[in-house]
C-alpha cells in the first residue's frame, strides 16, 4: 500500500468553542452561492414554498455527513481521501473523476457575472466571467496561507449577506407569507403535498444536493478541520502560497491516539465542541438563510408572471425589492448576491483543487510525492480556471442549466461518499470513537435518499 501507516501521538487538549469557529464558514460558503441563492429561491418562485421541506432535509443530512467527515479527520489527523485509499487503492481515481466532471462547469461564476454585470451595464457577461475566473486564481495564488485566505473571505461575505437577507425578508414578508413558509417546512404547499405537479425531479434533486456544499465538496471539510488544527490535525502541515507563503512540512498520512479512558474523554470534549460549532454555523445559519432567501423570492416573484427559466428571476426579484422599498435596496441585493456567488466559486476552486491534487498523489504515488502537494494544487487550480475560460469562449450562456446539470452529478457523488464514509468510520476507527447508532441511522438514511433519487433521475432520463 502506498499510504504510510498511521503514527501514534498524543491527542491534544480540546480547544474552547470560540477558537473552533472557522471551517464551518467555509463549508457554508460553498452552499450559499448555489442552493441557497439560486436553486431553492428559483423553485420557490415557480412552485411556492411547499417544496422548502426538501431544503431543511437536505441541510440536515449534510450536517450529519459533515460531522462524520470531521470525525475521521479529528481522530486520524488526515483527510478522508487518505482513509479511503487505505481501504481501496483505486478509490482516488473515482474521486478524481467525480470531482472534476461535476465541478468543471462554471455556472456559479457565470451567475455572479450576470448579476454584477447587470449593475455595471455590461451586456457581454461572458468576458466578465473570464475576468472573474482570473481574479479568483490570483487571490488563491497570492494569499500566504491558503486556509486563512478562504476562511476570512467567507466570514466577511456571510456576516454581510445573511443579515441583509434577514432584514429584507422581515420588511417585505407579510403574515400570510410566513404562514406559507411554516407550512412548506412540513411539506404543505398551495394545492399539493411534498411535490407539486410539473416539478422536474432532476431540478429538485439538484437543489437537494446543493442544500449545503454538495457533491464531493463536503469531503473537503476534512482538509479545513485538519488545517485549523482540530484534534490530531494539529500535527498536519498546511498549503501555503508558492509566491508569498512560508513553506510548511506536509504529510498526507496522519496519526492516531491510543484509545485510553483519558484520551477518549478528551475526544468526547472535542466532539461536543465541534458539533456545537457546526450546528450553529452550518446547520442553523444555513437553514435560516435558505428559508429566508426562498421566502424573499416567493414574496417578490411568485404569481407575478415575472418568473423566468434562467438566472433572470433574480433580476426580477431585485426589481420588485426596489419598487416596494427604494431603488438602492434592489441594487444592494444584487451586489450582495453577486459577491456571494463570487466567493462561492472561489471557495469551490479551493476545495476541488485540494481534492484533485491530493487524489492525484494517492493515485500515482510512484510519480508524485506529497511534498509536491502545494505545486500540484496550484497547477490543478489554473488548469480548472483555463477550462472555465474555454467554456465561456465556446459560447456558454445559461448559468442555471449548467448548475442543475452539475448538481445532479453531485447528488450521485454524495450517494457514493456517504456510504464510503460510514463504512470507513465503522471499520477503521477504534470502537470507542466510532459513530453511534443514531448517527449510523442518519447516514444510512442519507445514503438511501440520495441513492434513490439518483436512480429515479437516471431511469427517467433513459426511459424518455
Amino acid at each position: 500500500m502506498s499510504v504510510k501507516p498511521l503514527g501514534i501521538k498524543d491527542l491534544p487538549p480540546a480547544l474552547p468553542l470560540r477558537k473552533l469557529v472557522g471551517p464551518s464558514f467555509i463549508i457554508l460558503g460553498l452552499g450559499l452561492g448555489s442552493g441557497e441563492l439560486i436553486l431553492w429561491p428559483y423553485l420557490s418562485s415557480h412552485y411556492g414554498l411547499g417544496i422548502i421541506w426538501g431544503a431543511v432535509l437536505g441541510i440536515t443530512f449534510q450536517f450529519f455527513m459533515n460531522m462524520e467527515i470531521e470525525r475521521y479527520a479529528l481522530v486520524h489527523g488526515e483527510s478522508v481521501f487518505v482513509g479511503f485509499a487505505r481501504k481501496l487503492k483505486w478509490l482516488p481515481l473515482w474521486f478524481l473523476l467525480s470531482t472534476f466532471l461535476p465541478w468543471i462547469w462554471p455556472g456559479i461564476v457565470a451567475s455572479s457575472a450576470k448579476l454584477l454585470g447587470t449593475l455595471g451595464g455590461v451586456e457581454n457577461t461572458s468576458n466578465l466571467s473570464i475576468i472573474f475566473l482570473i481574479v479568483m486564481g490570483l487571490i488563491l495564488t497570492i494569499g500566504p496561507v491558503l486556509y486563512k485566505t478562504v476562511e476570512n473571505l467567507q466570514k466577511i461575505l456571510i456576516s454581510v449577506g445573511v443579515p441583509s437577507v434577514f432584514i429584507l425578508s422581515i420588511i417585505l414578508a407579510r403574515q400570510e407569507h410566513w404562514a406559507a413558509l411554516t407550512s412548506g417546512i412540513f411539506g404543505k404547499g398551495d394545492g399539493y403535498f411534498l411535490l407539486p405537479v410539473g416539478l422536474p425531479i432532476a431540478s429538485f434533486l439538484a437543489a437537494l444536493a446543493y442544500a449545503g456544499a454538495g457533491g464531493n465538496l463536503n469531503l473537503a471539510q476534512s482538509y479545513y478541520v485538519k488545517e485549523k488544527g482540530y484534534g490530531m490535525g494539529k500535527y498536519a502541515g498546511r498549503i501555503t502560497s508558492l509566491l508569498t507563503g512560508k513553506v510548511e512540512s506536509m504529510s498526507l498520512s496522519g496519526s492516531k491516539f491510543e484509545p485510553t479512558p483519558a484520551n477518549v474523554a478528551v475526544f468526547r470534549q472535542w466532539w461536543k465542541n465541534v458539533n456545537i460549532e457546526h450546528f450553529l454555523v452550518f446547520w442553523l445559519t444555513g437553514s435560516i438563510t435558505i428559508l429566508l432567501l426562498a421566502l424573499l423570492a416567493y414574496v417578490t416573484t411568485f404569481g407575478t408572471g415575472q418568473t423566468t427559466g434562467d438566472i433572470n428571476f433574480m433580476l426580477a426579484e431585485a426589481d420588485q425589492i426596489s419598487s416596494r422599498l427604494f431603488p438602492f435596496a434592489g441594487t444592494f441585493f444584487l451586489l450582495v448576491a453577486g459577491l456571494t456567488l463570487f466567493g462561492t466559486q472561489l471557495t469551490v476552486f479551493d476545495a476541488t483543487s485540494r481534492i484533485l491534487s491530493e487524489n492525484l498523489i494517492l493515485a500515482f504515488p510512484s510519480r508524485l510525492t506529497e511534498q509536491k502537494l502545494p505545486k500540484i494544487y496550484y497547477i490543478v487550480l489554473w488548469v480548472q480556471i483555463l477550462f472555465g475560460v474555454g467554456i465561456f469562449l465556446s459560447g456558454f450562456t445559461q448559468p442555471l442549466q449548467l448548475l442543475t446539470t452539475a448538481a445532479v452529478l453531485n447528488a450521485f457523488a454524495m450517494f457514493v461518499h456517504v456510504g464510503l464514509t460510514l463504512w470507513m468510520n465503522k471499520t477503521m476507527l477504534d470502537t470507542a470513537v466510532r459513530p453511534s447508532r443514531f448517527r449510523t441511522v442518519a447516514m444510512l438514511s442519507a445514503f438511501l435518499f440520495y441513492g434513490g433519487f439518483s436512480l429515479y433521475v437516471l431511469l427517467d432520463i433513459f426511459m424518455k
